[in-house]
């Protein structure tokens, strides 16, 4: 977003916009370029503004550019400075003219990028940090590259797969919609003129014909505020957390997430290992990617292995571990290739989430069809029986 800033060099004051993430970039970057800020507020919005606008700014499309740039031959400061060139958006450009300007002051990259958590999260300042200390950032990004793409490629068939199922229920409601406020609505007012005695189910479906033919506004504008609540409440930490532990209270679903996040975790700590962080540091860091009851399960396997327990055996102590993962980290403790045999773990279980994420789909678009057809079919029905025992009362 844009900030308007007042600023000072020598003794002229004057004023600078600047496109930044927020405040205290759009401080450095004004300090970056020798001026010292009085006030700093971020400028009016104009047309277009939407409060759900992500940023253009791509964590794996920088880290896949600069490590073909380094692995041409250019150091860091030049390949940091081909980057900028290039780059033609400004928010993108603003990040990476922050990133050159804290490399010209002699900071290390991982520095230069702790500047900017906004854009560079605490996993990927430790990989670029642990990299600069072993000296192989080229394989430190190559790594990262690897890791994010298989992670993205996870998530695109989960959302691929949840299209069709939330497409269907959006027409069946739609269809819904349709039928109890306009169709049946009408059908009640024949029935009604016609002083026919009607089945039970009919009369009731009747009632809300003519409650939607009276109060219709109302009702919608009760649907509407409805719709905003539940929505409100899902956007509230604490709504969340309940409905996440009722999803994994169920039998098959729960597990399903469970080995999910532990493809997750396993994955991104084999990735940290492998950068050269340590076992007790990783974990730490990546205990935010869990659910807080494996989170807590984390912490008890953290301070086990402190007291120099096994990890496989905390592991699987406490529930944070499967019977193929735990025989691949007993085989990573006698090797000591535990970051490569983590990796491999998330390799195995993402594969398996896929094939139950198209198992699911499968099964669900089916079962959504047969419910949404029948409960149409039921309003149809109750709609039309007054007419089929009509027509068998005159034959």
């Amino acid at each position: 977003m844009k900030f308007d800033l007042k600023v000072v060099r020598g003794e002229d004051i004057g004023s600078l916009s600047l496109e930044a993430s927020d405040v205290l970039q759009a401080q450095a970057q004004a300090e970056a370029q020798g001026y010292s800020v009085l006030t700093v507020h971020a400028a009016a919005v104009r047309s277009g503004f939407s409060p759900f606008r992500r940023s253009s700014f791509s964590l794996l499309l920088f880290s896949q550019e600069l490590l073909s740039l380094l692995d041409s031959g250019l150091s860091l400061v030049e390949s940091m400075e081909a980057l900028t060139e290039k780059e033609h958006h400004a928010e993108t450009r603003a990040v990476l003219q922050q990133v050159m300007a804290a490399l010209y002051e002699g900071l290390p990259l991982s520095a230069a990028l702790e500047r900017t958590p906004a854009f560079f999260p605490p996993l990927y300042v430790a990989m670029i940090r642990a990299s600069e200390r072993t000296g192989d950032m080229v394989h430190a990004l190559a790594r990262h590259v690897t890791y994010q793409s298989q992670i993205d490629a996870v998530r695109k068939k989960i959302v691929t797969a949840s299209i069709y199922p939330v497409l269907l229920m959006v027409v069946g409601g739609l269809v819904m919609l349709f039928l109890l406020g306009y169709v049946v609505p009408r059908f009640s007012t024949i029935y009604e003129s016609s002083g026919a005695s009607l089945p039970w189910m009919s009369q009731m479906l009747l009632v809300w014909g003519r409650l939607m033919q009276q109060y219709g506004g109302q009702v919608m504008l009760a649907f509407g505020v409805a719709v905003g609540l539940a929505g409100y409440a899902l956007s509230r930490p604490a709504a969340r957390k309940q409905l996440m532990d009722w999803v994994w209270r169920l039998p098959a679903f729960g597990e399903t997430l469970r080995i999910y996040q532990l493809a997750r975790f396993y994955r991104t700590l084999g990735m940290l290992l492998n950068g050269g962080i340590p076992l007790v540091t990783g974990m730490q860091m990546v205990a935010l990617l869990l659910q807080p009851l494996l989170r807590e399960s984390l912490k008890e396997v953290e301070q086990e292995v402190r007291e120099g327990k096994p990890l496989s055996q905390s592991m699987e102590l406490h529930g944070m571990t499967t019977p193929v993962a735990l025989r691949m980290l007993r085989v990573g403790e006698r090797t000591g290739r535990m970051g490569e045999m983590m990796e491999r773990i998330g390799t195995f279980y993402d594969d398996e989430i896929a094939r139950a994420v198209d198992w699911f789909t499968r099964l669900l678009e089916p079962l959504l069809m047969v419910v949404i057809g029948l409960v149409i079919g039921v309003v149809v029905t109750l709609m039309y029986m007054p007419i089929f025992e009509l027509a068998g009362s005159v034959q």
